[in-house]
């Protein structure tokens, strides 16, 4: 029983966080004068309808998928990694350039793209720890402003010196990869492909790494207690650096798969406009920071994406309706996260400040 508890218990939250978001959806899509029963069944076609929008949903839910992930595991140790657009932009860009570039065959440019994107986000990631290991400086704002840098720097390298002069000039991107390191479709026809099988892999390699390791119990300890992770011995520095380079490679993943998988050539402002960082930030702190809630939570957010495009397409109720159930759900964060800052500084005002 206690076992079923541990399995069902990060799943609650993303669910009941989602309750309360379609209750206030509810409400809006009254005022606006929809049928509540009528935009939530398009809604939900829009989502799981049939095969084809379960395929389109779980593809969008992918990257969600792997930047949560990522998040899921600095936020465990303690360090806020808001710089996952960047290093998801940056991973994307020299997956696409290893693709284009790097010789030998197909199979070989796909694994040397995907190694290549996930070093690129990692050490993106790890320069905004070092800056803090070195400098103090605080990561929240770094990895916050390195995620410019990176933008900017990503949309110069298509807009000028790796253009594509060969399609539309109107358009920053690069070349169309070869056909041979494009990720397979899991079906043939659909959007779904390969990296929705590396999100899985990876959710469940990481719970077990966090629940069954001992890096991962360090991690842990650091990120709940770090004062008592010290006086254990745990070392800092290190978990800094390894936290934040596997954050930072798995949302340099997310951009690869896209690159790979669904665009074909790095396309500038096609990963940043839908979002898919901040929704893999939202999916990890409604699930706690739990590698099964997270997967959960990116397909639940997902699904509220794909379903408003078919609430949209099929009733009078307009996209937004989306957006402010996608709003309530960081509300529900925010007085989550409210409610323990609190909860801590009464716990410590009664024991006294650790010394």
């Amino acid at each position: 029983m206690d076992k079923l508890g541990n399995w069902i218990k990060p799943l609650l939250q993303p669910l009941l966080a989602l309750a309360a978001g379609l209750a206030v959806g509810a409400v809006a899509i009254l005022i606006v004068g929809g049928s509540v029963t009528e935009t939530y069944a398009e809604m939900w076609k829009g989502a799981f309808g049939n095969f084809y929008f379960i395929t389109n949903t779980l593809a969008r839910a992918t990257p969600i998928i792997l930047i949560g992930l990522g998040v899921a595991l600095a936020f465990r140790a303690g360090f806020f990694n808001m710089g996952s657009e960047g290093q998801m932009v940056l991973g994307a860009l020299s997956a696409a350039i290893t693709a284009i570039h790097l010789p030998g065959p197909g199979w070989l440019k796909l694994i040397g793209a995907i190694v290549a994107g996930m070093l690129a986000g990692g050490i993106w990631s790890a320069f905004a720890g070092w800056l803090d290991a070195k400098y103090r400086m605080n990561l929240l704002i770094t990895t916050l402003l390195l995620n410019y840098i990176a933008t900017y720097f990503a949309g110069y390298i298509v807009t000028y010196p790796l253009k594509d002069t060969t399609g539309s000039a109107a358009m920053a991107q690069t070349v169309m990869l070869d056909k041979s390191a494009w990720l397979p479709k899991l079906f043939q026809g659909y959007s779904l492909h390969a990296g929705f099988l590396l999100a899985m892999l990876g959710t469940i390699l990481l719970y077990l790494f966090m629940k069954h390791t001992v890096k991962g119990y360090e991690i842990r300890m650091l990120g709940g207690n770090p004062l008592f992770a010290s006086y254990g011995g745990v070392q800092r520095g290190k978990l800094m650096f390894l936290s934040m380079f596997v954050s930072g490679g798995l949302a340099g993943l997310a951009g690869s798969v896209e690159v790979l998988g669904t665009q074909y050539r790095y396309l500038d402002g096609a990963l940043t406009s839908p979002g898919y960082a901040w929704s893999g930030i939202m999916a990890t702190l409604l699930a706690g920071s739990n590698p099964i809630g997270t997967a959960v939570a990116a397909i639940l957010i997902a699904a509220l994406q794909t379903g408003g495009m078919g609430m949209e397409r099929n009733t009078d109720v307009p996209l937004e309706v989306s957006s402010i159930i996608q709003s309530v759900l960081i509300l529900f964060v925010s007085a989550k996260l409210t409610y323990s800052f609190i909860k801590r500084k009464k716990a410590g005002a009664k024991n006294g400040p650790a010394v």
